[in-house]
C-alpha cells in the first residue's frame, strides 16, 4: 500500500474518532481514535521493515527476506527516512549469502542516510570486511575509521577491535606470502 494512502486512511479513522468523540460517544471515539493513530505509526514505521528487523534479530534471514520482499518499491511504500535502512537491512541479508554482492547495499544506505549514527557505523564496517575480502587494505582501514567515529555510544567496539586484529592478521599474512614466494 502507498505511503499516501496510509496517511489519508489515518487521517479518515482518526476524524471519524474525533467525530464520535464530539457526538458523545466516547466508548467508541477512543478506540478508534487509537486505531486512526496506530495507522499514522505505520506511515512513518513499516510493520514488514519492523518484522523483517525482528526476524534478523532471532538470526532468520529467510523470514526477513519473505517479509522484506513484500515491499515491491520502496520509494513509495516507505518514509523517506526510512529508505537508508531499508538498503541497510537487504545488504545485512544478502551478506549472509553472498558478501560481495552486498557492498552496493550498504553504499546505498549510505548515501540515502540514516539518522541513527550506530546504524551509519554498521554499514561501514560491513563495507571494511567486503573490503578486507577483497585484499584493498586502504579503503578497509578507512572505513574502520569512519565506523569508529560514527559509533559514539561504542556499540560496536568490540567488532572493531577485532576488525583491526583482523588486519593486522592480513599484514602478516601478505608478509609471509611474499617470503614464500621469494624462494
Amino acid at each position: 500500500m502507498s505511503n499516501i494512502v496510509r496517511l489519508i486512511i489515518a487521517c479518515v479513522i482518526m476524524g471519524a474518532g474525533v467525530t464520535l468523540c464530539g457526538f458523545g460517544f466516547w466508548g467508541w471515539g477512543i478506540p478508534v481514535f487509537l486505531i486512526g493513530g496506530l495507522t499514522l505509526l505505520t506511515f512513518f514505521f513499516n510493520e514488514n521493515m519492523l518484522i523483517a528487523q525482528f526476524y534478523l534479530r532471532k538470526e532468520k534471514s529467510d523470514k526477513a527476506e519473505e517479509f522484506l520482499g513484500k515491499i515491491t518499491d520502496y520509494e513509495k511504500q516507505l518514509h523517506k527516512g526510512q529508505w537508508g535502512y531499508y538498503n541497510l537491512l537487504i545488504g545485512l541479508i544478502e551478506s549472509r549469502k553472498a558478501p560481495l554482492k552486498a557492498e552496493k547495499y550498504f553504499k546505498k544506505a549510505l548515501s540515502l542516510g540514516m539518522s541513527m549514527s550506530h546504524n551509519t557505523a554498521l554499514a561501514k564496517l560491513s563495507l571494511a570486511g567486503i573490503s578486507m575480502a577483497k585484499r584493498n587494505k586502504r579503503e578497509a582501514e578507512m572505513y574502520i575509521k569512519e565506523a569508529a567515529k560514527d559509533d559514539k555510544n561504542k556499540l560496536l567496539a568490540d567488532q572493531i577491535k577485532m576488525m583491526k586484529a583482523q588486519m593486522g592478521q592480513m599484514d602478516k599474512q601478505q608478509v609471509v606470502r611474499g617470503f614464500r614466494q621469494k624462494f
